[in-house]
This record gives structure tokens, sequence and C-alpha cells, in this order.
């Protein structure tokens, strides 16, 4: 921990860390410890317990935009531009993925295919739901359902699912969501915004819960939301991305030597398509996705998808793995889609020869054998004061949501491949152009947060990674250094690279730094201990909060052979009021994916200015090495 903060701190500030830390080992921290080995021997992880509770199941603030994330379609696709077959192919994959669980034949994910990762948090994929309190919030997960909620214009549908013993199939799915579509009738008072008592704050949702929605048909409409399966929200909007601007964009000049000056052209111009489809699925409207679900998949009129996930449950790797199932399943069947893939892999991976896919017309393919069950609406009886504490929810979803500054960037310049070309670890190499990039922003170098996955433990779920280190500062230094050679950059660079590649290993392999101290700090609170130090590190606000979305989780991810099955990953808001949150996602060999946030209230952050130091990054560190190959080679 000392070396992690050491670039962080001056002489004095970092004597007082040291003296307060071995205050901490020689003293309170032998018996904290010691009660913490002893939880370590009666549970099944001494963290994600306290972790799930403390960290988000106990937080009061809204989930919308602080806690739940989005992702995006395989954007250099578009199978179908029908809103209603997109849905219904989509519904389904996500039900046979469903299946998959239950009958536990999903594989798993091996690392370097010999050891597996736990598979607990798939479990709560599918039919679980977060519920208010007034102290603290519940997960409850459902043994099985037998129907969705679908959202659309300001109603809500029930929609069975299965039908004379079986699931139904897309060509069934798609009539349902048709007949949604096609319905005119309209919402009731007060229905419309319902859901943003789950985008507001979690108290207020809880007392207005318990007092309007604890009997009667109020009770019985939550209750088939809750009970869902998922929860799926037809907008009236396109989801666009305009591939091409996207590559201008990407390719265009970099800026010039004055960083803070927008450069002209695209990137100066209002937000991007792109950018507006990550706020659409980041928080909507604030009251058109229910917040309080496992997930809710949403589809835009001209047929492009995307979903909002709650974060409790599970992490973000795991909802990818469902993602990259359902966009690859879908395009290994698509007929009419932009990049065909073999027919035949569908039938491959969930043993169906339901005719799934897209005619020419962009609508399901197959004949219904049956007319499926008619959706039917979920009816409300909402009173003036119920009404009330819906606009209030509603006003602090609207607060929050007109304070995100989103970007997305898309980076084509060069991915993967230049970067195994270097002998670096693709992610050890983003996160020192973070890095690099950061210090270029803010003038200084802040505490950082990486998210690394504990799953080769039963029940793990996070640790944190500290790319911000010695070596790591002391490589940015160097590059803004006119002093320094080529030579002496590349030589740091690597070092800091490889520093931070054992320090994700170590967090892979519960030797991280954070988690341990989150738990001597909870057991400090049990046993109402105070302790100088637990109270300082905890309170460290982490300005720039990073992730990496991982890609290829499913082992029939191919892209050589399909360069275009990309996801364009997905990203989450701003940890820290006045910083940055920024997801990343390696998805080929020469394109790259950033997410990123801030808040506008903010005067020290802007999320364009942000994804321009990135790109000048990046492109800094390729010329870096170009220099320094060019050299080796004379």
């Amino acid at each position: 921990y000392l070396r992690s903060v050491r670039p962080l701190l001056d002489d004095e500030k970092y004597s007082r860390m040291e003296k307060l830390s071995a205050e901490f080992e020689k003293g309170i921290g032998v018996k904290l410890q010691r009660y913490l080995v002893l939880k370590s021997w009666w549970s099944s992880n001494y963290v994600s317990d306290w972790w799930e509770e403390y960290i988000y199941l106990r937080g009061r603030s809204p989930l919308m935009v602080n806690s739940n994330f989005y992702g995006i379609d395989a954007i250099l696709m578009h199978p179908s531009h029908v809103q209603a077959a997109r849905a219904a192919t989509l519904i389904y994959a996500c039900l046979q993925y469903r299946r998959l669980i239950d009958r536990q034949e999903l594989e798993p994910i091996m690392i370097q295919g010999m050891v597996p990762l736990c598979s607990w948090q798939y479990e709560r994929v599918f039919n679980t739901t977060r519920v208010p309190g007034l102290e603290t919030d519940h997960l409850i997960h459902y043994s099985d359902s037998k129907h969705i909620v679908v959202y659309h214009k300001g109603r809500y549908f029930k929609v069975l699912i299965y039908s004379r013993n079986r699931i139904l199939r897309p060509c069934e799915i798609e009539i349902q969501i048709q007949q949604i579509l096609d319905d005119e009738s309209k919402s009731a008072e007060g229905e419309e915004r319902l859901a943003a008592l789950t985008a507001g704050e979690r108290a207020h949702w809880a007392k207005t819960r318990k007092e309007f929605f604890f009997k009667g048909i109020n009770r019985q409409s939550l209750d088939l939301i809750e009970k869902a399966a998922f929860v799926v929200a037809l907008d009236d909007v396109p989801y666009e991305f305009d591939e091409e601007v996207a590559l201008r964009v990407s390719h265009s000049s970099l800026m010039s030597s004055d960083r803070m000056k927008p450069r002209s052209g695209d990137w100066a111009a209002d937000p991007s398509k792109l950018d507006q489809y990550g706020h659409i699925l980041l928080h909507g409207k604030g009251y058109d996705r229910w917040f309080d679900k496992s997930f809710t998949l949403c589809i835009g009129s001209n047929g492009r998808i995307g979903f909002n996930a709650e974060h409790s449950w599970a992490d973000a790797a795991v909802m990818s793995h469902l993602w990259e199932f359902v966009i690859l399943n879908e395009a290994a069947s698509s007929v009419g889609a932009d990049a065909p893939i073999m027919g035949h892999m569908w039938e491959f991976v969930i043993g169906t020869e339901l005719g799934i896919g897209y005619g020419p017309d962009g609508h399901t393919q197959g004949t219904p054998e049956f007319n499926p069950p008619v959706p039917t609406r979920l009816q409300w009886d909402i009173t003036a004061p119920c009404l009330s504490a819906i606009d209030t929810a509603t006003q602090v979803a609207e607060r929050l949501l007109k304070d995100v500054d989103l970007r997305i960037y898309m980076h084509t310049a060069y991915g993967k491949g230049f970067m195994k070309q270097c002998r670096i670890s693709p992610d050890a190499f983003i996160q020192m152009a973070l890095q690099l990039a950061y210090f270029r922003d803010a003038g200084k170098f802040s505490l950082t947060y990486e998210a690394s996955m504990t799953r080769l433990f039963r029940e793990g779920r996070t640790e944190t990674v500290r790319p911000c280190t010695v070596e790591s500062t002391a490589w940015v230094k160097s590059m803004e250094d006119k002093t320094k050679s080529v030579g002496e950059k590349v030589s740091l660079l690597l070092k800091a690279c490889q520093v931070h590649q054992m320090g994700y290993q170590d967090a892979m392999c519960g030797k991280g730094i954070d988690r341990h101290l989150f738990c001597l700090y909870v057991v400090s609170k049990y046993l109402e201990v105070d302790s100088p130090f637990l109270k300082e590190v905890l309170s460290e606000p982490w300005r720039l909060s990073t992730s990496q979305t991982p890609h290829g989780q499913t082992s029939l991810m191919d892209l050589h052979k399909y360069p275009r099955c990309i996801s364009a990953g997905g990203g989450f808001g701003p940890v820290a009021d006045d910083g940055y949150g920024v997801s990343y996602i390696i998805a080929g060999e020469d394109i790259l994916f950033f997410h990123i946030t801030c808040k506008i209230s903010s005067p020290e952050t802007n999320s364009s200015r942000f994804a321009r130091n990135i790109e000048q990054a990046l492109a800094d560190i390729k010329t870096l090495f170009i220099e320094w190959k060019n050299t080796q080679s004379k």
C-alpha cells in the first residue's frame, strides 16, 4: 500500500502515512486480522458477502449512472432493421442462455484452457431483482419465471415466453412484440414515469414502495415486473452509429500542440451519434429502464440493441459473457446480416434447428406453429400522493442524467496487434496510455482504480489493481522531458508495464491491497474500534476509475474469420465528482473502444478533452516504439 501511494504524496504526507501504517500494523491491525482469519475459516469467501452488502446494497444514492452499467451492440453489424424481429431474436437467445445455466451446461471460462473460473455469479443473471429498503436493499432471486415484462411508450406488458411446454420461437415472439408496437392504448396516469422510482434515491423508493405498492393491483403489477426473467424496453428512437464518420474522426489529424484546444472537424462538433447511443443505454430518459432488475434489454426503433444492468448481483464480465453469446449466435444465424457468418454455428452452440435468423425483409425466419399468448397490460392505481413521489424521483433522475458527460472513442489507428509486436501486455499498454493522458489532462497524478476479477476463488468477485505506480509515474514524466532519450523512455515504459502486470496477477491471485483493507475496516466497525489508518485509506477518492471489458469469453469467437462480429463494449458513470470513469475493450487486432464519462458540473473534467489526450498518448507510444526500433536497426 505504501509503495502504491508514494507517487501521490509529498515527503511530509508520506512520512505521516508511514507512521499511521506502522501504528496500525503493530497495534489494532493484529486484532482485526485475527477476526478476519477466523471469518475466512467458516465463510466460502471472506470478502464477497461484505462487498455485496456494504459497497452495493447499503448504498443509498441512485443506481442510475452511479452503479448500473451498459453494453452496446456489435455496431459494425446490423443484421435486421426491424425492431420486433431483433427484439424477438434477442429475447430467444437470452432464454437459451438461461436454459444452459439452469441445466448447468454452460461452458465455464478457462484460463489458458486449464483453470476454470468460478461460475457462482451466473446463478442470478435471470429472474433476479433488487428490492429497496430504508437502510439496505436486498437481492431476490426466483427459481424460475415464465414471462418477461416489456416497456413501450409508457406502458408495461406481461409477455408469456412459454406455451405448450416449450419456449416460444423467435417468429412467435416477434408476433407478440409487434402486437405491443401496434397497441395504441394510452399509458395510465403516472405509469410512463413509474420506473423513475428505481432511478432515484433508494430510501425514497423504499418508502414509496411500502406505502403505495404493498397491496392491491399495484402490488400484483410490481410482482410481475420483479418476478420477470428480465425486462425489455422498446424505445421509440433509433440507436444510431455512422461507421464512416467514426472512422473519419478516429483518423482525423491529431490535436495541435496546445492540448486544451479542441481540434477542427468532426471532433469539435456536437456529440456524435455513438455518444448519444451510450447516453440512451446508460440512463435513457431516467424513467424508461427498470434499474432494479438484473438487466434491461434495450431495442431501438431501427433494430439496434443494448442493455442496462444492475451491478450488485454480479460483475460486468458475467453480463458481457451473456452479451457475447447473444451477439455471436445471432450473427452466426443471420442471412441478411451486413457481415454473414456460418449458419451452422448457432446449431453447434445451442443445439437447435428452429430456423433462427433473418430473412431478406429483416423479419425472423420460420413459421409459427400456433398463435402465441397475447401480451397483457399491467394495471396500476396511482394516486395523487404516489404521483408526487414519482415526480420527486423523476427530478432526481433528471438532475443526475443531465450532469453526465459521455464520450465513446473508437480508436482504429492500431489495436492489440501492434501492442503484441511491442511485447507488452495489451492491458498494461492501455493503462500506461491512460496514465499519460490523465497527467496531461489534469497536470498531476491521481489514485487510479482498475478492476481485476478474483474468480480463481470460490464466489470471488473483484480486486483493485493500482496502475499509478512509482514506475508508471517515472515513465510519464520522462515522456514530458525532452532531455530523456528514446531508449530511456522505452526502458522506463517496459519496466512500468512489467510492474503493472505483476500487480494485476497478484490481484487475481488474492494478493491485492484494497479488498483486504476493506474487510479489516468492516471488522473495525463491528468491534467499534477506530483506526485512523483505515479511515484514511478508505476515504481516498478514485479520480480515475478504469475497467477492461473482456472479449472472447465464448470459445467460438474468431475475429480472424469474422472481424466485424465485434461488440463496442460498454461503460459506467464516473466514481468521483471530479474524476473520470473509463471502460475500454480491446475489440480486435486493430480496434479499441473507450467509454469515457465525467460530470458536466466539474470544471476539472471534460470527456472529449480526455478522449483527445488518450488518442495523443496512444499515438505518442506508437511513435516512441517506431523510433526505438529504427534506432535498434541502425
